[in-house]
C-alpha cells in the first residue's frame, strides 16, 4: 500500500519534473540577491575553494547525463514525456550500475547549482528534496517497468540499486554513443548550468550592469556566446536535425 502511494505521488511529480530546475535557479538567484554571498565562509580562498567544489558537483551531475543519455536506447522517458515510457529495458552502461541514473545526474546537479549560491543550507535542502523528489518518481516508473517486463525487471532490479550507484558489474552499453541524442536531450541542462552561473554572478551586483567587476566581463560575453549557440540548436531541432531521436 506505501509503494502504491509512492507510485501516485511520483506519477504527479514526474509531469511537473520539468520545472524543478527552474525553480532551484529561480529561488537561488533571489537567495544570492538578499544576501550577496559568495560562499559559507569569510575567508575569499575557502569560498573560492567552494565555488569549484559546488561546480563540481553540477557537472558531475550533467557528466552522468551526458553518457546516459547517450547510451540509452530510443523510446524511453525523456525531457518532453508526460508519462513513464519504455520500448525495451535498459539494463547495460550506466544502467548496469544503477537503476535511476539520469535521476542520479538530476540529483547531483540541482545540488552543485544550489550550493553555487554560496549558502550550504540551500544546497542541503535542495539534496534532500531531490532524494524525496526522485525516490518517489523512481517508485512510479518502476512500477510501470515492473509490469511491463516483468521477470526481466525483477532479475535486473534484484542486482542493481535503485539511486546508490554500486562500484562492480559494469555491463557493456548495448548501443554506441548517439551524440546527436545526447544533445538534443542534454543540451538545456548544460545551458542551464551555465546560466545559474551568470544569473547569480549578476544577482551579486544587484542586477545593476555598471556593478559588474571588469574581470568578469570576459565571462559575461562568453556566456552570451552560449545563449548565440543555444539558439542556433534550436533551430537545428526545428529543422529536424534531432529527429526520431526522443
Amino acid at each position: 500500500m506505501y509503494q502504491h502511494e509512492l507510485a501516485r505521488s511520483g506519477k504527479r511529480l514526474f509531469f511537473v519534473r520539468g520545472l524543478y530546475i527552474y525553480t532551484i535557479i529561480a529561488v537561488g538567484a533571489l537567495i544570492v540577491w538578499r544576501t550577496g554571498i559568495s560562499g559559507p565562509f569569510t575567508d575569499a580562498q575557502a569560498n573560492c575553494a567552494w565555488f569549484w567544489l559546488a561546480f563540481a558537483v553540477a557537472a558531475s551531475g550533467a557528466l552522468v547525463r551526458v553518457v546516459t543519455s547517450g547510451f540509452a536506447a530510443l523510446g524511453t522517458s525523456g525531457r518532453a514525456k508526460v508519462a513513464a515510457e519504455a520500448m525495451e529495458l535498459n539494463t547495460t552502461g550506466p544502467y548496469s550500475l544503477v537503476r535511476n541514473p539520469l535521476y542520479v545526474g538530476r540529483i547531483l546537479n540541482f545540488t552543485g547549482i544550489a550550493m553555487l549560491t554560496g549558502s550550504w543550507v540551500y544546497g542541503a535542502i535542495v539534496f534532500l528534496l531531490a532524494i524525496l523528489v526522485y525516490e518517489r518518481i523512481s517508485v512510479y516508473e518502476e512500477e510501470y517497468l515492473r509490469d511491463k517486463f516483468g521477470a526481466a525487471h525483477t532479475a535486473w532490479a534484484k542486482d542493481v540499486p535503485a539511486l546508490l550507484p554500486r562500484l562492480h558489474g559494469w555491463v557493456k552499453p548495448k548501443y554506441p554513443f548517439w551524440w546527436r541524442r545526447m544533445i538534443w536531450r542534454e543540451q538545456n541542462k548544460l545551458f542551464l548550468l551555465a546560466t545559474a552561473i551568470a544569473l547569480y554572478a549578476f544577482a551579486r551586483v544587484g542586477f545593476d550592469p555598471a556593478a559588474v567587476p571588469a574581470h568578469q566581463i570576459p565571462w559575461f560575453k562568453a556566456y552570451g556566446a552560449l545563449v548565440v549557440v543555444r539558439f542556433v540548436i534550436g533551430g537545428m531541432k526545428m529543422s529536424g536535425f534531432f529527429k526520431d531521436l526522443s
